[in-house]
């Protein structure tokens, strides 16, 4: 097996504990979190609590949990779906997992990993649904923080819909043929109007608009015109995969297929669906897979089919990404698309270098320029961008780098204007230069340059941070060492 691969000391499972005896050992606070934890279950809980601490007592007088004030009796136990002990004593734990164990009962020895066959994870209760967080517990800190986010982004009534959908599904199998069309009624479902109705908690109209959205669905099912799908063209960022927007990942997991350039890395591309048609259509430069004319039919053709697609672009999709084409040709073929904005190389790479793009007093504009014409050429009239005071970022601009200087100090922008340079911007192997427009024709010099390379020229590039950054030119590189 690849050495890249993580292998699991742990594999998530679910319990299944609706009606089944659970037994709690102990008298203290561990003990009472987890009889608070399981109380949260269907499980018939029992507690084993000789000496109960005030608190746990009052816990237990509370609810309906059944107390033993005695010590343990294998009669406790034989019959439980899962222990938890949680004496305190190092010596008494260790005896009573032994003793449990040995019926082949599964047990969780509180802060004793080494004696647990299972281990209890943050979990996030949206009850049918439930995501549990483990970490083999290495950072229960760090689970804790992953559960925190978790339940920022689920809406409190997610539990209700996920009833709601069992009682409709069914329906939905016997009426929606599986695939596509079946996906694309539970996503509304979802995403609809059907789950705004409940977040405004009102079940009644979620109900009458779960009705109506299952009756269209059929009806458009047995309509013999085929129905349109949807295309996003959606900024998959500068290539950190957490640097992903939200709504991206979302569209992402919705895609029937996804459609992606050569520059977009694959474990962005490995957040969609599983069961997703994966497509590349290369366009690194000089070596396009596909046409643009290709690109744009072939979203085309899928939508027509019915499928939900992604065009996944690197960077932004309306930042030289060709999006103006594909939405032109989406808009002639009435295909419905949406944009979904992803964070440009430009500001992956300032925000790595810690550099100001504007800065008061000194640069007060902004300029985003590529450093090739659509036919590759050098960019015609490069000469006005030369604005006094603006922050120039250029992309694909290495190889040109050389003309790119000669026009703007022919221009008139000072030789000593400062210049930084990022390879891989946001990525874990990227590499930062720095120095000034005279030094810039160096750049299309370097033959350990691979990765995409943002060129930002300007005075404000002197405000960023330059601790990690190496020379542009060569000379000052050997005089530095």
């Amino acid at each position: 097996m690849s050495g890249s691969v993580s292998l699991l000391a742990d594999f998530p499972v679910f319990f299944r504990v609706a009606d089944k005896p659970v037994l709690v050992i102990g008298n203290g606070e561990e003990a009472l979190n987890k009889a608070r934890l399981l109380h949260q279950t269907q499980a018939r809980i029992r507690v084993v609590a000789d000496h109960p601490e005030p608190v746990l007592a009052d816990f237990l007088r509370e609810t309906t949990i059944e107390h033993f004030a005695r010590d343990v009796k294998d009669t406790d136990f034989l019959d439980a779906k899962l222990v938890f002990i949680a004496s305190g004593d190092e010596a008494t734990d260790h005896a009573l997992a032994k003793r449990i164990q040995a019926h082949h009962i599964p047990v969780n020895v509180v802060d004793r990993p080494q004696l647990c066959d299972f281990l209890i994870p943050a979990i996030v209760n949206r009850a049918p649904v439930t995501i549990a967080i483990g970490s083999e517990g290495a950072g229960p800190v760090l689970t804790q923080m992953i559960r925190a986010r978790i339940e920022a982004m689920l809406a409190p009534q997610l539990g209700a819909l996920a009833r709601l959908a069992v009682q409709f599904r069914a329906q939905a199998e016997a009426l929606i043929e599986k695939g596509a069309a079946r996906r694309n009624f539970w996503r509304s479902f979802f995403e609809g109007k059907v789950a705004r109705a409940l977040e405004g908690g009102n079940e009644k109209a979620a109900h009458d608009e779960a009705r109506l959205l299952l009756q269209n669905a059929s009806t458009q099912q047995n309509n013999t015109q085929k129905q349109n799908g949807y295309v996003w063209l959606v900024g998959a960022g500068a290539g950190a995969e957490d640097l992903l927007t939200l709504r991206a990942h979302r569209v992402l997991m919705n895609a029937d297929v996804i459609i992606y350039d050569a520059l977009v890395p694959e474990a962005i591309v490995a957040m969609g669906r599983r069961d997703a048609t994966r497509i590349l259509v290369g366009k690194r430069k000089g070596c396009h897979s596909k046409s643009q004319d290709e690109i744009s039919q072939l979203l085309v053709d899928e939508a027509r089919l019915g499928r939900q697609v992604v065009r996944l672009k690197s960077g932004d999709p309306l930042i030289y990404g060709r999006a103006g084409e594909e939405m032109a040709a989406l808009r002639a073929a009435n295909i419905s698309f949406e944009v979904v904005p992803g964070i440009t190389s430009a500001f992956a790479a300032a925000a790595d270098m810690e550099l100001p793009l504007t800065l008061r007093g000194v640069a007060s504009s902004l300029i985003f320029t590529t450093g090739h014409d659509m036919q590759g050429e050098t960019l015609p009239d490069w000469a006005r961008l030369a604005v006094t005071g603006a922050t120039i970022a250029i992309y694909m601009g290495r190889s040109v780098a050389g003309d790119v200087a000669s026009r703007l100090m022919s221009a008139g922008l000072p030789a000593d204007t400062s210049v930084a340079a990022i390879e891989n911007a946001s990525r874990q192997d990227k590499r930062f230069f720095h120095g000034t427009l005279k030094d810039l024709p160096e750049l299309a010099l370097r033959e350990d340059l691979h990765g995409p390379v943002m060129v930002i020229i300007g005075e404000a590039v002197a405000g960023a941070s330059l601790k990690n950054a190496e020379p542009l030119s060569r000379q000052q590189h050997f005089a530095a060492a």
